[in-house]
């Protein structure tokens, strides 16, 4: 008697008892199969041999497999074809695995694996060369190859393997062990192989096997005929007993883990639940890395690993010796920017467990040696330090090679750069030294690379005598702050009660980026201008009174015509009239403007309202907001990224300059005041404090500074524990000054003593300012959230966007709604409670502050101005966020934009300054404009 017929006799007589069981001693229970469940699936196998295979002659199937629970019915139903089974070894290597097969004139192989896992390593394993010219060649006996257990490989990559007239019939098979294994089937059609069109559509799952019933369900456990879902696999006759189970309802269906897309009944695999990562503020399915990788013609095999959960790592064996940089290259033309990796680590073969899967506690040992290799070359000295980082430099921004010489001043931003090849940078140049460097990574996003070149050598060599180029501000070493300072050097303060400069102070309006509006004694001229209180959208709209006992928070105007009231039945579109830009002047600065202006509107002639901005030209200058006439224009001792400030008299221009120094110019000539010196660049802009006049402002050198104009002194530092790029934001009730730093920090400073009030670290950079209202202090971060903390620093929620925030917030005139960009390329406006209310798609990433503000020619209507970084300017309804106008500007703009009446001021990389007018279609009528 025979074997099979051994197992069906035993099967008659004991159908429902225990036929196989298998330990996998992996600290899990041992997984069952009765003799019904054995007996069907070889059954089915059998089957599906006599189907598709021409047996003559020889009836030899090689069967390429591990011990696992579903080896006896694989070996049942070969032997039921009937056939006989010549076993080939996965652990054994590649070139005596292809002799064997070569030897006993395999016509058939089988090959099997028991989870569905990253890649199809199993036959990867021959190499890529011996498939094509051995296992798919021309001449080969196989005559069907059956790939199952794993995501099947794609298309391109299944061609590459087929050698020329190669006439194997190619089959996915899926399956899971807990429903005693296949379940469906499907074969790749010949015309598909032979096509010369590269075709990127995976392979669908097929057709399921006799007795096997598939069900897709979405989230909510529904099954689903269309869309996404995961799998579930079960039948009448396809039970396996699992964790000591000794009965199952006929019928039950297994969850699988694993996650398909149904288009037009087609079932195409997407990925294990266990593969999918958030990176970035997205979600990655490892298996697209690893499919778009193995795509590539220079691959041979690669793995992916989620390094520590904080690092992508791609391991790849490569089919010659190829630089890194090419293949990164290539990376990120395919793959989206999150799901480029962190490192790539070539390797001469992946390594396996005893299972045939890809051993990635393995890949992580190998990785951890790759990593301390790295950290004993030592650099032989400064200058080859230089030339690494310039090589580096290039190879992140994907410059030629064959560039021309980076300049010192080159900016990592400006190049290409963004939050994402930044993390790549730090960590090659880490690599590169063997050592972490404190602070680098915000040095990369806001400094020069002689900057970077510079801060790296003071952890590398630290020499006693190191000294940076003079035309940048000395930094301090990291290493010589022990601990964070907590309190603030109070250095004179006795400057810290309100100044007595009443008798100079000039009634007047100051508008600067976010819509915030500084109002000064001018609550008796407010009428004659035409506006009410209303008018003045801020987050802290902090009009001096005669009394500052009662919070200065903007409230809904007693005048009934100043009230924005929306119904819901009403549709602002459609009573909104389409606007057209119309340029009034422009002025040019010599340089870049990525300062954003400010606009200060005398009460009394509004008509001598002034636009103050500095340029990378070194230029500050002053222009007539209505002609574009120049009044005058000041040269500073570096670049001017910092926006201007207004001091409480009106009668100075505080600016931060690159050179480390913050001009106090007058503001009716811009002759230089006072200069503040700080210990490096300063790119944050000034906030002014209505009750005592004082200026604060942070600094590359990590300190927030408060200084008294008047007496020209610091009265306060701080140590915030990162570089301050970002402006402070100032709350009168509680009386707090809020500091954000690109080591992730928010702070809350008392603004009398420099005290640190609380401190919460958001992990990643900070490049937004913060925003305060009534309730609340919203910042934006480079992880894609938008965060918010109560006054007393808990927060409260987070919105989440899908890529970095670098937009600094604005809130709506009655507090109701929140407004920001991001890189994702979208504006968005969010309620109180961190509600998504609209967002709005531009053409490029949003880097610069949205400004709202009513439109001139209807007075119940609210606007919001933003700019993206290709020059377009977007004018949108600030309820619906329907588009009202766009105008692209010839350059790139990282100025934030500012409204006054009909006009909107601007800076662009194009050298100049502009002024749009606002035009409604009755504007377009009867207004002539003069240009400057």
């Amino acid at each position: 008697m025979t074997l099979q017929e051994l197992v069906h006799q035993a099967a008659s007589l004991y159908s429902d008892e225990i036929a196989v069981c298998f330990d996998e001693c992996n600290s899990q229970p041992p997984v069952y199969y009765t003799y019904k469940t054995v007996i069907n699936a070889a059954s089915a196998l059998s089957n599906f041999l006599l189907l598709h295979c021409d047996f003559q002659g020889i009836r030899e199937i090689g069967l390429y497999c591990h011990p696992t629970i579903n080896l006896p019915s694989w070996i049942l139903g070969i032997l039921q074809v009937p056939a006989a089974y010549a076993p080939v070894d996965p652990d054994s290597p590649p070139v005596l695995s292809t002799h064997f097969m070569k030897k006993c004139n395999l016509k058939y192989i089988l090959v099997e694996k028991a989870h569905i896992s990253a890649t199809p390593t199993l036959l990867r394993r021959f190499g890529s060369h011996l498939i094509k010219s051995a296992v798919l060649s021309t001449s080969t006996s196989l005559r069907i190859l059956a790939l199952g257990g794993e995501a099947f490989p794609s298309l391109t990559v299944l061609k590459s393997w087929r050698g020329v007239g190669n006439k194997t019939q190619i089959f996915n098979i899926y399956g899971i062990t807990e429903v005693s294994s296949w379940a469906t089937f499907y074969r790749i059609p010949e015309k598909i192989l032979n096509s010369t069109l590269k075709c990127e559509l995976p392979v669908q799952l097929g057709f399921p096997l006799l007795g096997t019933v598939v069900e897709v369900r979405d989230t909510n456990g529904v099954t689903i005929q269309e869309g996404n879902g995961q799998v579930f696999l079960g039948g009448r006759n396809r039970v396996c007993f699992l964790d000591g189970e000794m009965t199952v309802p006929l019928g039950t269906m297994r969850a699988t883990g694993d996650f398909v897309t149904i288009k037009d009944g087609e079932i195409f695999f997407l990925g294990r639940k266990d593969s999918q990562i958030k990176r970035h503020g997205k979600r990655l399915n490892l298996e697209l890395v690893q499919q778009v990788a193995e795509g590539l013609q220079q691959v041979e095999s690669c793995a992916v690993t989620w390094y520590n959960q904080e690092k992508l790592i791609l391991f790849m064996v490569t089919k010659n010796d190829l630089v890194k940089d090419y293949i990164f290259e290539e990376l990120q033309k395919h793959l989206p920017s999150h799901a480029v990796p962190d490192e790539l680590v070539l390797i001469n073969s992946l390594p396996f467990t005893s299972h045939g899967k890809v051993d990635v506690s393995e890949l992580n040992k190998i990785y951890l040696n790759y990593i301390n290799l790295k950290s004993e070359c030592k650099l032989n000295g400064k200058e080859e330090l230089w030339e690494k980082l310039h090589h580096l430099w290039k190879s992140v921004l994907n410059l030629s090679e064959d560039a021309l010489k980076i300049p010192d001043e080159s900016l990592f931003l400006n190049n290409g750069g963004d939050s994402l090849k930044s993390i790549r940078l730090l960590s090659e140049i880490e690599n590169l030294v063997g050592t972490s460097v404190p602070g680098l990574l915000e040095i990369i996003l806001s400094s020069s690379i002689l900057e970077i070149y510079n801060h790296i050598l003071q952890t590398v060599f630290p020499d006693k005598d190191l000294t940076l180029s003079k035309n940048h501000a000395m930094k301090r070493k990291f290493s010589d702050v022990t601990q964070e300072e907590t309190s603030g050097k109070s250095l004179h303060q006795e400057s810290v009660v309100p100044l007595h400069c009443d008798n100079e102070i000039n009634a007047f309006i100051a508008l600067s980026r976010g819509s915030q509006i500084l109002s000064l004694k001018t609550d008796r001229y407010l009428t004659k201008l035409g506006h009410c209180p209303s008018d003045l959208i801020s987050q802290t709209d902090i009009q001096i009174r005669e009394s500052l006992n009662t919070p200065p928070l903007i409230g809904k105007s007693e005048d009934p015509s100043c009230v924005v009231e929306v119904s819901e039945e009403e549709t602002p579109v459609i009573r909104a009239e389409k606007m057209e830009f119309r340029v009034r002047w422009r002025s040019d600065t010599g340089k870049c403007v990525d300062a954003s202006p400010l606009v200060v509107i005398p009460a009394i002639d509004k008509s001598s309202a002034t636009v103050y901005i500095g340029s990378h030209s070194r230029i500050m200058m002053a222009v007539d907001l209505y002609s574009g006439k120049l009044k005058w224009e000041q040269i500073l001792g570096d670049r001017i990224e910092s926006s201007a400030c207004v001091s409480k008299c009106g009668n100075f221009i505080v600016v931060g300059c690159y050179n480390g120094l913050v001009y106090v110019l007058k503001s009716n000539s811009g002759e230089k005041y006072w200069m503040f010196t700080t210990e490096d660049a300063v790119k944050s802009s000034a906030t002014v404090d209505p009750t005592t006049g004082l200026l604060y402002i942070g600094s590359h050198d990590q300190h927030a500074y408060a200084l008294d104009i008047y007496k020209k002194k610091c009265v306060w530092k701080l140590k915030c524990g990162g570089t301050v790029f970002s402006s402070p934001c100032l709350s009168l009730i509680p009386y707090h000054l809020y500091f954000a730093t690109l080591g992730g920090f928010l702070l809350a400073i008392n603004p009398a003593t420099g005290d640190r009030v609380w401190k919460h670290s958001c992990g990643k950079p900070l490049f937004s300012s913060p925003r305060c209202c009534l309730q609340y202090i919203f910042i934006g971060c480079v992880d894609g959230n938008l965060l918010c903390f109560t006054h007393f620093g808990e927060q409260v929620w987070q919105f989440s966007t899908n890529e970095p925030i670098f937009s600094s917030p604005c809130t709506s005139a009655s507090e109701q709604e929140i407004f920001f960009g991001s890189h994702d390329c979208f504006i968005y406006c969010c309620s109180m409670k961190g509600h998504l209310q609209w967002k709005f798609e531009t053409t490029s990433r949003v880097y610069s502050t949205p400004f709202v503000f009513r439109n001139h020619n209807h007075t119940n209507e609210m606007l919001l101005a933003a700019a993206s970084t290709d020059g377009k300017l977007w004018i949108l309804e600030s309820k619906s966020g329907q588009l009202q106008s766009v105008y692209e500007l010839p350059g790139e703009v990282f100025s934030s934009p500012v409204v006054w009446e009909s006009m909107l001021i601007i800076g662009c990389r194009n050298n100049y300054v502009y002024c749009l007018d606002l035009l409604g279609d009755k504007d377009n009528e009867v207004q002539s404009l003069e240009y400057t």
